[in-house]
């Protein structure tokens, strides 16, 4: 066996036909959506609301309101242990890719890589060994090297020959803000971010992403009624333009819409000192369906399902894989 790791892509539309794959990660927002009885109509509102929401921010030389779609695919990517051998597979992630259209000029831009962001691995860790950890304790803590591997399995497939020769730019991962958290508001405004929220103190979520390579920032964009945290590498204001960072704004506040709508969907905008919560009762529901509590039991199954399939039988050689990682 070499020491090499390999990576492979596997890229799926998500549109009012999609159906998730037989080996997708069942705990995505998107393959919840494509569920049940509305699964068509839920998809299709979805895709509605991202291509209004994207009109909505890319307003200039658009008077109709209806000058861009936004496509989206589904990029899951593999691990093969030994880059030799194509046999052994793993799924570990899956992100979305924007694609702009634009119905003026009849053109199609790359948008954002990552948006949402899932893993087998993050599962294991929050889901499985996270909970192993503090089973019995008083006090909360994070178990040693906790989010080490993951963060360099990130990093190693943004860095492979891979991801680049697919994707344009770094990604950037766009999630909900923690409920931990109290984020206060500053003075700077983007044009396209919207105003810039900051905490003194990184919630898990942010200590995680930070091992991955990614820093954070915190923006309200224009008709979004809480901060959103922006997950990225480089300059996120000036190494993106403004159709790309649309295009995860749109697709992002959407889908935090559908997911958490007591935060993203609150009928009042977050004010200038603003800690997000899941017991709001003064919000909206989108007519989209979407199950929540189930989301949460599968991400636990899924844990358990690396910890056998890829944690337990590949210890030994992802330890040192990770203790010997560099860029």
């Amino acid at each position: 066996m070499s020491n090499e790791f390999g990576f492979s892509i596997n890229s799926l539309r998500f549109d009012e036909n999609y159906t998730p794959a037989e080996n997708t990660r069942l705990t995505t927002n998107f393959a919840n959506l494509a569920r049940g009885e509305s699964r068509q109509q839920n998809l299709r509102s979805t895709l509605d609301m991202i291509d209004n929401r994207f009109n909505a921010l890319a307003n200039w030389d658009n008077p109709k309101g209806d000058r861009y779609s936004v496509e989206l695919d589904i990029i899951s990517v593999e691990l093969n242990i030994d880059a030799a051998r194509s046999d052994n597979a793993l799924p570990i992630i899956e992100i979305l890719q924007t694609t702009i259209v634009d119905h003026q000029t009849n053109q199609r831009f790359q948008g954002v890589t990552g948006n949402n962001f899932s893993s087998y691995v993050r599962d294991y860790d929050f889901s499985v060994r996270l909970l192993e950890h503090n089973k019995g304790k008083e006090g909360f803590s994070v178990p040693e090297q906790f989010g080490v591997l993951h963060g360099n399995l990130f990093q190693a497939f943004v860095n492979s020959a891979t991801y680049k020769e697919c994707f344009k730019k770094p990604p950037i991962i766009c999630i909900s803000v923690s409920t931990t958290k109290t984020y206060q508001q500053t003075e700077n405004v983007h044009p396209i971010l919207g105003v810039e929220y900051r905490q003194d103190e990184h919630s898990l979520t942010d200590q995680y992403f930070s091992k991955m390579g990614l820093k954070v920032r915190y923006f309200m964009p224009k008709g979004t009624v809480a901060p959103l945290a922006f997950y990225h590498t480089g300059d996120l204001l000036n190494d993106y333009s403004n159709l790309e960072l649309i295009s995860t704004i749109s697709t992002m506040d959407t889908f935090q819409k559908i997911y958490r709508p007591e935060v993203y969907n609150a009928n009042s905008a977050a004010g200038k000192s603003y800690r997000a919560s899941l017991k709001q009762q003064d919000h909206s529901l989108t007519r989209i369906v979407y199950d929540r509590e189930e989301r949460g039991q599968l991400a636990i199954e899924q844990g358990k399902f690396v910890e056998e399939c890829f944690i337990k039988p590949y210890q030994d050689i992802l330890e040192k894989w990770s203790a010997d990682f560099t860029l």
